[in-house]
């Protein structure tokens, strides 16, 4: 049995673009892209510059912030999961493709039948994340008081944005694919010295 980290699959070599339902999970998938890397930055950025802040006056005033523990805690969920969403539109995950390589041209049905399965396996997540929501929304943070669906919400959405983003991937199954290494690219790298 072979691991081995994908390395995402690859757009298709149309010239015009692809058909609209290509164009659309593109644009579709490349906001959600963005969404998560926002999320990513800033929840990165506050929670380095509070920890930062906190460690400085542990050091400067031998006080610290209350709050400074618990907002990172409620920023971590997010930043996992934007996280996790960024690594399913790069195919960053490890997968077992040993079979899947060796299925010639059903490979295209088992792939797109696998992405269904995942994508319906992933909204379900998100559905049963719903009454965990309404149920930790009693639940207040100590300090802060944050509400306890702030943290479940994020599983929620993520969830929900992995089932798009799987969708969103299935055109690709479909599209023509370039050899990975041929004859000319072997004499490219000869030329450059490669």
């Amino acid at each position: 049995m072979s691991f081995a980290q994908t390395s995402g699959p690859q757009a298709p070599q149309t010239g015009s673009g692809g058909s609209p339902v290509w164009r659309i999970a593109q644009v579709v998938d490349h906001l959600i892209g963005m969404a998560c890397r926002g999320v990513l930055y800033i929840t990165l950025t506050g929670m380095f510059l509070i920890l930062s802040a906190n460690v400085g006056l542990r050091y400067v005033a031998g006080s610290s912030l209350a709050w400074a523990s618990e907002l990172p805690e409620l920023m971590f969920p997010w930043l996992i999961m934007a996280g996790v969403v960024l690594a399913a539109q790069h195919g960053s995950h490890i997968a077992i493709v040993i079979l899947t390589q060796k299925l010639g041209a059903a490979q295209r049905w088992v792939l797109t039948g696998g992405s269904l399965v995942v994508a319906g396996l992933y909204g379900s997540l998100a559905v049963v994340a719903w009454p965990l929501m309404e149920i930790a929304a009693d639940e207040r943070t100590p300090i802060l008081q944050v509400r306890g669906s702030v943290s479940v919400s994020c599983l929620m959405l993520g969830f929900a944005l992995l089932a798009i983003v799987t969708l969103c991937r299935l055109p690709q199954a479909w599209a023509p694919r370039r050899p990975a290494y041929d004859e000319d690219d072997q004499a490219q790298a000869l030329a450059h010295g490669a």
